[in-house]
């Protein structure tokens, strides 16, 4: 059995900046891990990408000085993966490697990095697809989990189908040659649980805030609220995933509202060419 604790999206500033002028994510952080301490037992903690907003050390000594506490007190280990706000340079400074695979209770765990440094959607190169295609030559006991940023599964909201990953066939066709059970991710900061070409696909909501997935066509919009994903996998059963809530101060109030123009913008900017 393996209990996850599955967060994304915390979006942390080093110099305790508002997240749009709004949000303390630190704060917002704190709840969530004060929330997750109700859950029974975690095995494993999975933070997939955007762990900073500014990039900076600073802002990955705050993340894993609240996380790996709280993990230690479980006999839980921390599984980080970069996301497209991250740096590589503050990233790897603080939080090490950033693809890894390791070992948990006879799972194996692999992490793949699919930011594009500068921009907002997601890829994965041929040297990361080969490690993978490697790793899972060989059979894990209990099968493999693949960890990254952008999820292999179109987008529900306008800006987030400009910033998808760009090659998601060619992830899924390297997890059909092995043992690979679930896929986790994040990304679109709404909770979200599917299937990617059969493989279970889980992508955690935000701690940063919450994505609308009713606002209109043509626009984007976001509101205050925090939330982490509880995934656990028992035998050869399927993935069971929850979605929990952690209540905060103002949850509910906007965050940004987006029309086409400024879609357009961000999309033109931080979107493949």
């Amino acid at each position: 059995m393996l209990r996850i604790l599955h967060l994304s999206d915390t979006h942390l500033y080093g110099d305790g900046t508002l997240h749009y002028g709004l949000v303390d994510t630190r704060a917002a952080l704190a709840r969530t891990l004060e929330r997750a301490g109700e859950l029974d037992a975690v095995d494993v903690v999975v933070a997939s990408g955007d762990l900073s907003d500014d990039g900076s050390p600073e802002s990955y000594r705050i993340l894993s000085g609240m996380l790996e506490p709280w993990a230690a007190e479980r006999g839980a280990v921390v599984v980080y993966a970069m996301g497209n706000h991250d740096l590589q340079a503050g990233f790897e400074e603080v939080l090490g490697q950033r693809t890894r695979t390791l070992d948990i209770r006879g799972f194996r765990i692999a992490t793949v990095d699919s930011a594009v440094p500068g921009a907002g959607y997601g890829n994965l190169d041929e040297a990361q697809l080969d490690a993978l295609r490697v790793a899972l030559e060989t059979p894990s006991r209990n099968g493999t989990i693949v960890v990254l940023h952008h999820p292999p599964v179109p987008a529900q909201t306008t800006l987030l189908q400009a910033l998808e990953l760009q090659n998601p066939a060619a992830l899924l066709d390297v997890c059909a040659t092995g043992d690979v059970r679930l896929i986790l991710a994040g990304h679109y900061h709404h909770s979200l649980a599917t299937e990617a070409e059969g493989i279970p696909l889980v992508v955690a909501p935000a701690v940063a805030n919450t994505a609308d997935v009713l606002a209109a066509p043509g626009t984007e919009r976001a509101a205050i609220g925090s939330g982490f994903a509880y995934v656990e996998l028992v035998g050869d059963e399927a993935p069971r995933a929850m979605f929990i809530t952690a209540p905060g101060p103002g949850d509910g109030s906007p965050v940004y509202e987006l029309d086409r123009a400024a879609i357009d913008r961000i999309a033109a900017s931080y979107g493949p060419r």
